[in-house]
């Protein structure tokens, strides 16, 4: 996608260790025309795709999972990252954040995710695929189905998006970094 693209170069920051930061406009400050323009791409790559859920992590992926749940009118759920002591009869699994270097719960509400439920995950980044990972097991626990993944921003050079491509999952990514090698961001094509 050109404009997110275009607003990586010139907004991004490179530090060293393959850390991005976006924190400008996508998951600290954000900038709501680029995320609705972010929503409405991914709504055209998946428009063949029968959806009846978005499904994020907290919180990065809260934005652009809302854009894309009210565009195809759909409720939109999200893992959360601590156990709220309010849920009942939920679903956990595991996740390692490259970014935070440790790991930690995620949960959601079997309320929330169901038999039957079609699922469509949208996050910020793709990494090396842990929260995609994390999603897939949890979306397997309910017993639902995972129809795609779409992340506003992959580095393909962590090689997640080889892992869930080669596992058969239909992966939109509107960004990919090929290198951030000496900081400097080289975008696919």
């Amino acid at each position: 996608m050109k404009a997110l693209k275009e607003r990586i170069l010139r907004d991004g920051k490179c530090f060293e260790g393959g850390i991005l930061k976006v924190d400008n406009f996508i998951n600290h400050q954000m900038d709501p025309v680029l995320m609705k323009s972010m929503a409405v791409e991914f709504v055209r790559r998946f428009a063949s795709t029968d959806i009846n859920k978005v499904m994020t992590i907290e919180a990065s992926g809260i934005a652009p999972a809302i854009m894309v749940g009210y565009l195809l009118e759909l409720p939109v759920v999200f893992a959360k990252k601590k156990r709220p002591s309010t849920m009942e009869n939920m679903l956990t699994t595991m996740v390692y954040s490259f970014t935070k270097d440790r790991s930690y719960e995620v949960c959601v509400s079997r309320d929330y995710l169901c038999p039957g439920d079609r699922v469509l995950f949208i996050d910020d980044f793709l990494a090396n695929g842990n929260a995609a990972k994390g999603v897939i097991d949890l979306v397997q626990q309910a017993g639902a189905e995972l129809v795609g993944m779409g992340f506003l921003i992959e580095k393909a050079f962590q090689h997640g998006g080889d892992y869930l491509r080669q596992q058969g999952i239909h992966v939109e990514s509107l960004a990919i970094i090929e290198s951030l090698e000496n900081c400097e961001i080289k975008i696919r094509e």
